[in-house]
C-alpha cells in the first residue's frame, strides 16, 4: 500500500468485537503488539497463563481520567506519567493507593501495587481505536520468543486465526525495532528503569543515561 494510506482495519474491528485477540502495529521503533477487550483473550494468543497480568492501553482519555483517583501520583507525577505515555510511549507502572481499590477493569493489569500501563495513540490506528476505548495490550511474541517486528513476522508467529493489521509501509523497515521500555513511576515523579526496550537503546547501552535524559525533559 502506498506510504501515506492508512492500514486496513475492518478485520481487526471485526475480530475486537467478537472478543478474538489481534496483532496492532506501532511506530518505529516499537514492535507489533496484541491487543484485546479482554486480558484473557490476550495470554490466550501468547500462549501463556490466562490469568497472568496484561498492560491497560489508556489510549483514550476517559480510561485515564476514570483512573486518576486511584493513582498514588502527585499532581506534576501525574502529568509526567501521561507524558510517559502518550508522548514517549513507554509502558508504565504506575502506583495505585493503598486506601483504594482500582476499577475491576484495571485489576488484570495490577502488579505489586502497580498498574501497567500503555498508553501509545498512533494516528494510523485512530478510527480503529476510537471504536475500542477499552483494551489489553502486551507485545506481539509468543512466550520465549522475540516480539514481531513486521506484519509477516506476526503472521508467522500467531497463525492465521490472530488478524494481523498490516503497516508496514508507514514504518521504518531499516530500523532495528523492539518492545518498549518499562519504566516505574514513584508517587513523587523519580523514575526507575524496569526492562530495556526501544526507547532506552535508542541512546546507548546505559538505561541511567535515558533516564537523565527524560529527567531533563531531552529524551526524544
Amino acid at each position: 500500500m502506498p506510504a501515506t494510506a492508512l492500514p486496513e482495519t475492518s478485520t481487526a474491528a471485526h475480530a475486537l468485537a467478537a472478543g478474538r485477540a489481534v496483532i496492532l502495529p506501532n511506530p518505529s521503533p516499537l514492535t507489533y503488539v496484541v491487543a484485546a477487550t479482554t486480558p484473557q483473550a490476550v495470554n490466550h494468543a501468547k500462549g501463556r497463563p490466562v490469568d497472568q497480568e496484561v498492560a491497560l492501553w489508556v489510549h483514550d482519555d476517559t480510561t485515564w481520567t476514570d483512573l486518576a483517583t486511584d493513582l498514588d501520583l502527585s499532581p506534576t507525577a501525574r502529568r509526567d506519567a501521561l507524558a510517559l505515555l502518550r508522548d514517549h510511549l513507554v509502558t508504565l507502572l504506575v502506583p495505585v493507593r493503598a486506601d483504594t481499590t482500582p476499577p475491576a477493569w484495571a485489576t488484570p493489569a495490577l502488579r505489586d501495587g502497580h498498574l501497567l500501563l500503555f498508553g501509545a495513540r498512533w494516528q494510523p490506528l485512530a478510527p480503529l481505536l476510537g471504536r475500542f476505548p477499552r483494551l489489553y495490550v502486551s507485545s506481539a511474541n509468543r512466550t520465549g520468543r522475540p516480539p514481531a517486528a513486521t506484519a509477516p513476522q506476526a503472521t508467522a508467529m500467531f497463525g492465521p486465526d490472530v488478524p494481523v493489521t498490516d503497516a508496514d509501509a508507514l514504518r521504518r523497515r531499516d530500523t532495528p525495532h523492539a518492545a518498549t521500555t518499562m519504566l516505574r513511576i514513584a508517587p513523587d515523579g523519580d523514575l526507575t528503569h524496569v526492562r530495556a526496550g526501544a526507547q532506552d537503546r535508542a541512546h546507548g547501552s546505559d538505561p541511567a543515561r535515558y533516564l537523565a535524559l527524560l529527567r531533563t525533559g531531552s529524551a526524544r
